[in-house]
């Protein structure tokens, strides 16, 4: 059997998932922080006179209804901002997006929004507007890179020099405004000693970079195996290159998440945001959300069904080709079942509420391609295992590679080690474009 966790609404499988039980009733989670979230959400303990074992009290079941009305959040007390979750690593949850700490994965919106988050719509925007900026001011220092290789007499226009500081003065730009990100997260990944591709390319471009530039400023500390027709190779397109490549990544990431959000959110708009509550044979409107089972609703002929239900009085056509596609009304009397979302279209009937919130058909609906948008395929855990340990390798084997020319290098022996130190982070560097 499946079950909804209650922090962050995703189906799991009661027989695998973690299990907690608050006033008689069992819970079931995806993941410890959702557990241990929850546990502290009804830690507070409920006041309860002591009962007579022997006697019945007819208020005994209204105490316990009222205990289970006050567990449920009230959407006035939740926090302004989305909270977002990392696919790979539930229990990391945070108010806004922004990047997973763990392995650097963008996070993902927990709860499915009718419309798009302000932060959404501003990062897709940020990362756009750095992608496009750095594609801008790379592509002219990866042409005077390149062009040369192919023939072309580009140094006979530009001299080596000249060519040099022109890509230095548009890589830097490149490098410490639109990779800024990468950075950030390749800087928190070693902090927490969880390394990932973000700590490599971080690595790789920073010391591509930090070599360029001296190879640049002071040429003659570098050996005479070093040059290359009287120069030192730079390496400043290799980092901006990189740089474009990890940002188109990110932004095309983002873009297929804008589309996934505006299909759920045209989903939940299929749910109407009222409904009419029948009290006494009295009728007075109120929220969606209000709905609780047991309610008696009316719905008139245009209006949307609010929740999954059956039909208690009255009869008519109703339009269910959001679930099933077929464009043929299906005719609905008392006793039959109706579905929330669907929309109501000549009669008028009354109708008792069955499955409310996450219980609703059209809810599962959203909550799976929530869950699906969130997932990751499972060979995204296998590059994250593989990561783990090519990260502290290649830093390994770069470290010894300083130590042994170091000690058995010709001279000068510590220029050597630190090049070729250095070369084996800069060859490493586009490994973690895979």
């Amino acid at each position: 059997m499946t079950a909804t966790d209650p922090i962050c609404h995703m189906e799991v499988d009661e027989s695998t998932a973690l299990q907690a039980t608050v006033d008689g009733q069992d819970w079931y989670f995806c993941s410890q922080g959702c557990r241990d979230k929850f546990v502290a959400q009804h830690a507070e303990p409920e006041p309860v006179e002591k009962k007579s074992c022997c006697h019945h009290d007819p208020h005994q079941g209204h105490e316990h209804h009222a205990r289970q009305q006050a567990h449920k959040p009230d959407p006035k007390n939740l926090p302004a901002g989305t909270i977002y979750s990392c696919p790979m690593h539930p229990e990391i949850e945070q108010e806004g997006p922004g990047s997973c700490p763990i392995c650097g994965m963008d996070l993902e919106p927990l709860m499915p929004q009718k419309e798009e988050s302000p932060e959404e719509a501003a990062e897709y925007a940020r990362m756009a507007h750095r992608f496009w900026g750095g594609l801008i001011l790379g592509l002219p220092v990866f042409l005077l890179a390149m062009l040369p290789m192919t023939g072309i007499p580009v140094h006979s226009w530009i001299s080596p020099e000249v060519s040099g500081w022109i890509q230095f003065l548009l890589s830097t730009p490149v490098m410490f405004w639109a990779g800024w990100p990468l950075f950030e997260r390749a800087y928190r990944s070693i902090i927490s000693m969880n390394l990932n591709m973000f700590t490599l390319i971080g690595i790789g471009t920073g010391t591509a970079y930090i070599y360029s530039l001296i190879a640049l400023v002071a040429p003659g500390i570098f050996p005479p195996s070093f040059q290359h027709n009287g120069t030192v190779e730079l390496y400043f397109e290799a980092t901006v290159v990189i740089t474009v490549l990890v940002l188109l990544g990110q932004m095309l990431e983002l873009r297929a998440r804008k589309r996934t959000n505006s299909a759920i959110q045209e989903l939940l708009s299929l749910a109407p945001p009222t409904a009419h509550l029948v009290v006494d044979g009295e009728e007075r409107e109120i929220s969606l959300e209000e709905v609780q089972a047991g309610n008696l609703l009316r719905v008139r002929p245009g209006e949307k069904v609010p929740v999954d239900g059956v039909i208690q009085e009255g009869k008519s056509l109703i339009d269910e080709s959001m679930i099933t596609g077929e464009s043929v009304p299906v005719s609905k009397a008392q006793g039959t079942e109706v579905i929330g979302g669907t929309v109501n279209q000549t009669g008028s009937f009354l109708m008792k509420a069955e499955k409310v919130g996450g219980e609703t058909l059209l809810s599962q609906i959203i909550q799976m391609v929530s869950s699906a948008q969130r997932s990751r395929a499972p060979i995204q855990r296998v590059v994250d295992t593989i990561a783990a340990r090519f990260v502290p390798a290649v830093l390994a084997i770069s470290v010894i590679t300083f130590l042994l020319w170091s000690w058995l290098g010709p001279e000068p022996r510590f220029a050597y080690a630190l090049i070729n130190a250095v070369a084996v982070l800069i060859i490493a560097c586009p490994c973690a474009l895979g």
